[in-house]
């Protein structure tokens, strides 16, 4: 196959487009098939595949992969498993985990509530118990009035504070009625101005 003027029959182009998208074109053809594109007066009917082979020459080459390409790919499948293979034995430790503090939890309430024992008298004598009662109940008693004792401190201030306030409003009270003359001068004067 040969570039004719410029042109290719398209029939051959056609045949070589058809072994070139099933993949058995040499890298000849391909040479053929790009600078065939790569021309302006494509017939119509190709202008569609000159727009990929447009594209696939303006696009950077693929690198080759490294040589070590699969032992890298490889190794990260067997990290995504073995990442993998803790998560399900974390889930499984987690569900065993929970499994044991439930049995834990039951075994504990049914000792709990079968062992559950009735309180019973300590003092088998009335007046025993009944004095060790009032024992009990003095010093509950003494020890709260030693808690309220500092209320009474609060108490002896909210009265000082009191007897204050009532002090200020008398002489409140003294210095409004010592000025009431006063008001009768001051609407007199403004009176005078006025007129």
């Amino acid at each position: 196959m040969n570039l004719i003027n410029g042109t290719m029959n398209p029939e051959e182009i056609k045949r070589l487009l058809e072994k070139y998208y099933e993949g058995a074109t040499t890298s000849g053809e391909e040479l053929l098939l790009k600078k065939f594109f790569s021309m302006e007066n494509v017939p119509p009917d190709l202008r569609n595949d000159q727009e990929i082979f447009r594209y696939y020459m303006q696009a950077s080459e693929i690198p080759e992969p490294s040589v070590d390409f699969e032992k890298k790919i490889i190794s990260a499948i067997e990290n995504d498993e073995k990442d993998s293979d803790r998560i399900k034995r974390r889930k499984l430790y987690v569900s065993i985990s929970r499994i044991a503090a439930a049995l834990l939890i039951l075994t504990g309430s049914y000792f709990f509530l079968t062992n559950r024992s009735e309180p019973g008298d300590t003092y088998s004598d009335p007046e025993i118990a009944y004095a060790e009662t009032m024992k009990i109940l003095c010093q509950v008693s003494a020890r709260l009035n030693q808690g309220t004792k500092a209320l009474g401190y609060l108490s002896t201030m909210q009265d000082e504070t009191q007897k204050t306030v009532t002090t200020v409003g008398k002489s409140t009270a003294k210095i409004e009625n010592n000025m009431k003359p006063l008001d009768n001068v001051f609407q007199s004067i403004r009176k005078s101005d006025n007129n």
